[in-house]
C-alpha cells in the first residue's frame, strides 16, 4: 500500500457492499475469488453436515449462479485459484473425518476433476499458491493429533511431494507469503491454542524460528502489514500466568517487526476497542482491520475497528451489515470479503468491506 493512500485514507473512506445472499446458508465454507468471480464451495449446513454445494458470484452482475457440485462434500477444506482452475485439497467429510482428496473445478470447461490426493487425510491445511506451485502446511489427521506436514503440489506433474516439516506441528494456523518466505502464526493442537511463529523459505527449503508470540489466546486473529506481524484478540483460558477463573475475550494486541525481529511491548492504549475472537482480520486502506465475532454481547458482533499503521491507533469503522462469527473471509481487489459464518445459525451472507472510489 502505498504511503501516501496510507497517510490520507479515513474512517470516512470505508463502505460496505452488500452482495445478494448465498442461496446455501454455511458455515466453515472454502472461498476462492478469480477472475471477478467468488467461489464458495461445501462448508457445514444447519445440521453440521459437509456440504457438496458450489456457489459462484459474478461480482460485477451480482448474480449468483449454482455450479457442479464437489465430488467429495467437505468443510473446512484448502483452496487455491490457478489460472482457470479451482483446487480444492482437503478438508472434513459427512463422517466427520479429515480428507485426503484432492479436486480440481475447471473454470472454463465447467466441470470437476479427481487429483492425485494427499498422502495423509488432512482437515485445517493451510495453502499458499506461488508462481503456479501450491503450498500445503499442516493439518489435522484422522487420529485427531496435529500434523507438521509440509507438501508442494505442481499442477503439471499432479503430483504431491514432501518437504522439510514445519517445526511445530499444528492446523488452522495463519500463512503469509512475503518474498521468497511463508510464515506460519497460530493455529492450534487439539484444545491448545499454538504460539509458534515460523517461516519456510522457498529457495533453500528451510524453517526459521522466531520468537513465539507473547500471549497464549485461542481464536485469536492474525494480519500481516508493511513487514509486520499482528496477533490480535481472543480468548484467554485460564492457566498458571492469569488469575481469571473463566474464559474471557480481550483486546489484546502484540505486533512482530520483521526488521527488529522482536514482538513489540505496545501500550495499552493501543488496544482493540472491542474484546472479540473468531473474527476477521485484514488489511486495507493502511489499516488492520478487525470485523465481527464473538464478545461480551449475547449475539455476534456487527463492529469493525482499523489499526492505522501511520497514527498507530484504533479507529471505529462501518459496522458490518449482518454481525457474524467463524465467517470465511478472502481479500482481493481492494475488497475484504466476509463470507457466511453464524448470525442465529449457519448465515448466507456475503458483504464486502472496501474503500470508496477515488481513495
Amino acid at each position: 500500500m502505498p504511503m501516501s493512500v496510507m497517510a490520507t485514507s479515513n474512517a470516512r473512506s470505508f463502505s460496505w457492499e452488500i452482495f445478494p445472499p448465498m442461496p446455501t446458508c454455511r458455515v466453515y465454507c472454502t472461498p476462492v475469488y478469480q477472475d471477478g468471480h467468488l467461489f464458495v464451495m461445501g462448508g457445514c449446513s444447519q445440521a453440521g453436515i459437509p456440504l457438496g454445494t458450489v456457489e459462484m458470484l459474478d461480482v460485477i452482475s451480482q448474480k449468483w449462479a449454482a455450479l457442479p457440485p464437489l465430488p467429495t462434500p467437505r468443510a473446512g477444506a484448502a483452496a487455491v485459484a490457478l489460472e482457470k482452475q479451482v483446487l480444492v485439497i482437503g478438508g472434513m467429510d459427512s463422517e466427520q473425518s479429515p480428507l485426503a482428496s484432492v479436486e480440481v473445478f475447471r473454470t472454463d470447461e465447467g466441470k470437476w476433476e479427481k487429483k492425485a490426493a494427499l498422502a495423509q487425510q488432512s482437515m485445517g491445511i493451510s495453502a499458499i499458491e506461488r508462481d503456479g506451485t501450491v503450498y500445503a502446511l499442516g493439518g489435522m489427521g484422522s487420529d485427531t493429533a496435529p500434523q507438521a506436514l509440509v507438501r508442494v503440489y505442481e499442477p503439471a506433474k499432479d503430483h504431491w511431494q514432501p518437504l522439510p516439516s514445519m517445526p511445530t506441528p499444528c492446523y488452522g494456523a495463519s500463512t503469509f507469503l512475503q518474498g521468497n518466505k511463508i510464515y506460519v502464526l497460530g493455529g492450534r493442537q487439539g484444545k491448545l491454542p499454538v504460539t509458534a511463529f515460523e517461516a519456510f523459505d522457498l529457495e533453500v527449503k528451510s524453517w526459521t524460528r522466531y520468537p513465539s508470540v507473547p500471549s497464549r489466546r485461542a481464536f485469536a486473529s492474525c494480519a500481516m502489514a508493511e513487514g509486520c506481524f499482528f496477533s490480535l484478540g481472543g480468548l484467554q483460558q485460564p492457566g498458571p500466568h492469569n488469575f481469571y477463573s473463566r474464559p474471557h475475550f480481550v483486546n489484546t494486541v502484540e505486533m512482530f517487526n520483521s526488521e527488529q525481529g522482536v514482538w513489540s511491548k505496545l501500550p495499552r492504549s493501543v488496544r482493540m476497542r472491542e474484546k472479540r475472537a473468531d473474527f476477521v482480520t485484514g488489511y486495507l486502506g493502511g489499516r488492520v482491520v478487525a470485523i465481527g465475532g464473538l464478545g461480551n454481547q449475547p449475539s455476534p458482533l456487527g463492529s469493525v475497528e482499523g489499526f492505522s499503521l501511520v497514527r498507530r491507533k484504533w479507529e471505529l469503522l462501518p459496522s458490518m451489515p449482518t454481525g457474524r462469527c467463524s465467517c470465511s473471509s478472502l481479500q482481493a481487489q481492494q475488497r475484504l470479503f466476509v463470507i457466511g459464518g453464524v448470525a442465529q445459525g449457519p448465515s448466507g451472507a456475503v458483504e464486502a468491506l472496501c474503500l470508496r472510489d477515488g481513495v
